[in-house]
């Protein structure tokens, strides 16, 4: 008992440090100043810490090494010149609180996320980010408030009574301007706009074929490049590289003026198709953004709404009334990559007669026993290996070589900092918006504990049943086979850095053993190709990638060939 009290004796004295660093008091007050707004916002908080200066923090938060320091929490009525608190409590990523930053010089920034109020046909009130031009993307949504960036120095005691206001709002993004080859068009849906409880509307950059204007004769088969969301017609430029830019080096491809290469590709694509003997075609890049997402996933689904029905009935309909297309679903085809790779398939399954052909390139998991690499079916725990005794982590991403940039536990613990309820605008969130089924609170159930990693597999069987393509072909193929022959062709790197060819194994398995019919389709695969390889064997990725819009032209062609049914317009859109 005396050297019990000698103790605390000598720590009044001298004065004892925290024996844990939770018990750092941390305490940082977040504001907006009525300068940006008067009006009380719902939405989520976001509190950023850099090490790195080169950019602001907001730009500077990713799922890789790179990454720098994030925390979130949801605010409700936050009204102008009232703090918000952030204390050790408020999760964060990478490190999961405020008490685990070590000591150091940091920029930090805020940002509000702002949220609307949805009033859905289900009956349902939720509070979503509307898309504003931008594409889902929390960092740049025009509207959203933050503060400029300053810098502060973290203590072994922590950070205390900090005050960060927010006074600069993330201004309007300018609509892009018509040319002569590249239109705009927006439909306002009446499918979405009910379901949604205010209207909805869908986007899309056309490119116009040669002689549009000279042979109003003449109709036009459709291809649809499904992708993300696309802020103008890419990949498509009238005049060569600009000889004064300044050449970029990229990282991803490790080529040295890659931007030039970008440009080039761009004038050869414009080159090629005003070539006598390119065929002439409408191509259409569709923005469809959500509120869980840059784009819908081009299905109808519980919390996105009807969009496959919006896209396929509305839109499309509408773009070859106004573009002369020709309208039947022989002359229709669909392609992209990643997430544009399983809209494309995804698209061709569900509506089997309205288009004649697919081209999915290194598409997100088409068969869920192999979602990226868990089996949501089989597995008890998305985030680990199962084992009685070793705690390993299940990768999310690799390079060719077979080197980790990050695990799927990480990846899912940044998206529940950005955002809770599905409401991360990332990756994972938007596969359990589109495929899930709508909980009693009016958002997507999860698929697991996002903070665990533990599977719900009732969710899973509901995904099964409704969006793993791999099954529903398999289930239903006497039903759809002879309407989807010859249309199904997929291509994939056998290094995809997210390890989606594992999942075009599985497909491969069962569409090789189709009969009455076959599926006499393709499924092709690229030596030590990473994402996002496309079908070329003879160009790398960092080429073939530019060359979307012409590289299946001979295949439609051949697709069209053998099988446009008798009558069809074969003629007026062949000309010189």
């Amino acid at each position: 008992m005396k050297k019990l009290f000698f103790f605390f004796v000598c720590c009044s004295l001298l004065g004892c440090q925290p024996n844990s660093k939770n018990e750092i008091a941390n305490s940082i007050n977040v504001s907006f100043s009525d300068a940006v707004s008067v009006d009380s916002k719902d939405g989520r908080l976001l509190l950023m810490f850099s090490t790195n200066g080169e950019k602001e923090p907001r730009f500077q938060i990713n799922d890789g090494p790179s990454t720098q320091l994030i925390f979130g929490k949801n605010v409700d009525g936050m009204a102008a010149g009232k703090s918000t608190t952030f204390t050790n409590e408020i999760f964060g990523y990478p490190y999961p609180s405020l008490s685990e930053i070590p000591p150091g010089e940091y920029n930090v920034q805020a940002l509000l996320h702002i949220y609307e109020t949805f009033n859905l046909s289900t009956g349902h009130t939720v509070k979503l980010p509307m898309d504003n031009g931008e594409g889902q993307k929390w960092n740049r949504s025009p509207g959203n408030i933050y503060s400029k960036p300053f810098k502060i120095t973290v203590t072994e005691e922590g950070i205390q009574n900090l005050n960060v206001v927010m006074d600069q709002v993330i201004p309007p993004i300018e609509e892009p301007k018509d040319s002569e080859w590249i239109k705009h068009i927006k439909v306002k849906s009446e499918k979405l706009s009910e379901f949604w409880g205010r209207d909805i509307y869908l986007g899309a950059h056309v490119l116009l074929p040669k002689g549009f204007n000279e042979h109003t004769e003449a109709k036009y088969p459709l291809m649809v490049f499904h992708g993300h969301f696309p802020s103008d017609f890419g990949g498509f430029r009238t005049t060569p590289p600009d000889p004064e830019m300044k050449p970029e080096y990229s990282a991803r491809f490790d080529l040295e003026g890659y931007n030039v290469i970008q440009q080039q590709e761009a004038y050869d694509f414009y080159k090629r198709w005003n070539a006598p003997d390119f065929p002439r075609m409408l191509i259409i890049e569709i923005q469809h953004p959500t509120p869980y997402y840059d784009d819908s996933y081009a299905v109808n689904s519980a919390s996105q709404g009807p969009y496959g029905d919006a896209i396929t009935y509305e839109l499309i309909p509408e773009i070859e009334r106004q573009f002369r297309g020709i309208g039947e679903g022989w002359s229709r085809f669909l392609y992209g990559g990643s997430t544009g790779g399983w809209e494309a398939l995804a698209v061709q399954v569900k509506y089997p007669e309205e288009y004649n052909g697919c081209f999915a390139a290194c598409p997100d998991p088409i068969d869920f026993r192999a979602y990226c690499l868990t089996n949501i079916y089989e597995d008890k725990n998305a985030y680990y290996y199962d084992s009685n005794h070793k705690k390993l982590e299940v990768p999310s991403h690799r390079d060719y070589l077979g080197n980790i940039q990050s695990t799927l536990r990480s990846g899912n613990h940044l998206e529940l900092v950005l955002g809770d309820k599905s409401r991360s605008g990332q990756q994972w969130d938007i596969w359990e918006a589109t495929y899930s089924p709508q909980g009693e609170d009016g958002y997507p159930v999860r698929i697991w504990d996002k903070m665990t990693g533990d599977i719900d597999h009732k969710v899973a069987d509901y995904w099964k049943e409704n969006y793993d393509l791999r099954y529903i072909l398999e289930r239903d193929w006497d039903k759809v086979g002879e309407n989807l022959k010859g249309k199904i062709n997929i291509y994939c790197g056998d290094m995809d850095n997210y390890y989606l060819n594992n999942a075009v194994y599985l497909m491969e398995d069962f569409l090789e053993g189709t009969t009455n019919p076959h599926y006499d389709g393709e499924v092709l695969y690229g030596d030590r190709a990473e994402h996002c390889w496309n079908g070329d064997p003879e160009q790398p990725n960092a080429i073939s990638r530019l060359r979307y819009n012409s590289m299946y032209v001979p295949k439609i062609m051949k697709r069209i060939a053998e099988s446009a049914p008798k009558g069809a317009d074969l003629t007026s859109w062949r000309y010189k």
